[in-house]
């Protein structure tokens, strides 16, 4: 029987991604900003501390490259809730608003997944009660991402990092105050 802290690939990571994404909307209503990431110690999971402002999603972001850097991450999967933005009824889409201001929005929580073997994504559209609360993750029917772009992107190293990067990342991270022992709690265990 395998451990179920220790994905073994993407796609386990991904699932274990989405559990994660549904205990956190059953008990709080929302998800936060969170890396998973398979490596050779084991699992690591962060959440960073706030999402405040551009500043703080670029620290993220940056955070998660190093994390994985410092511990040669094999895969990593990214799970961030946002707004999505569909086109219209016409088919037409608005490019000059953010998805967050736009009549034709969706609320979803998504997963971004990497591995050396390439990139997966997932899209959890959420159903909300009558009151707002959550209800349950819909089916997502729209097409798969083919490619991704963005501060959560390319959090993965292009290589396997050398034994130098790896110990400068974790003299960074140390310095920042993110710990492997933090990084390795099981949040499935609250």
């Amino acid at each position: 029987m395998s451990n179920p802290l220790s994905p073994q690939s993407l796609d386990a990571l991904l699932a274990r991604a989405e559990d994660f994404a549904l205990f956190s909307m059953r008990s709080g209503g929302k998800v936060p900003p969170t890396l998973l990431a398979d490596t050779p110690g084991g699992p690591l999971f962060f959440v960073p501390s706030t999402l405040r402002d551009e500043r703080a999603k670029d620290n993220f972001a940056h955070t998660a490259r190093l994390i994985c850097i410092a511990h040669a991450a094999t895969a990593a999967v990214m799970i961030l809730e946002a707004w999505m933005k569909l086109a219209s009824p016409d088919g037409t889409l608005d490019l000059s608003l953010p998805p967050s201001e736009s009549l034709h929005r969706k609320e979803v929580v998504m997963l971004t997944g990497e591995s050396r073997d390439g990139c997966k994504q997932k899209i959890l559209p959420i159903i909300r009660t009558g009151a707002g609360g959550f209800f349950t993750f819909g089916e997502f029917t729209g097409p798969e991402g083919t490619s991704f772009q963005g501060r959560f992107a390319q959090i993965l190293p292009p290589k396997v990092p050398s034994p130098e990067m790896v110990a400068k990342a974790r003299m960074v991270l140390a310095a920042m105050g993110v710990t492997a022992e933090a990084l390795r709690r099981d949040w499935s265990g609250n």
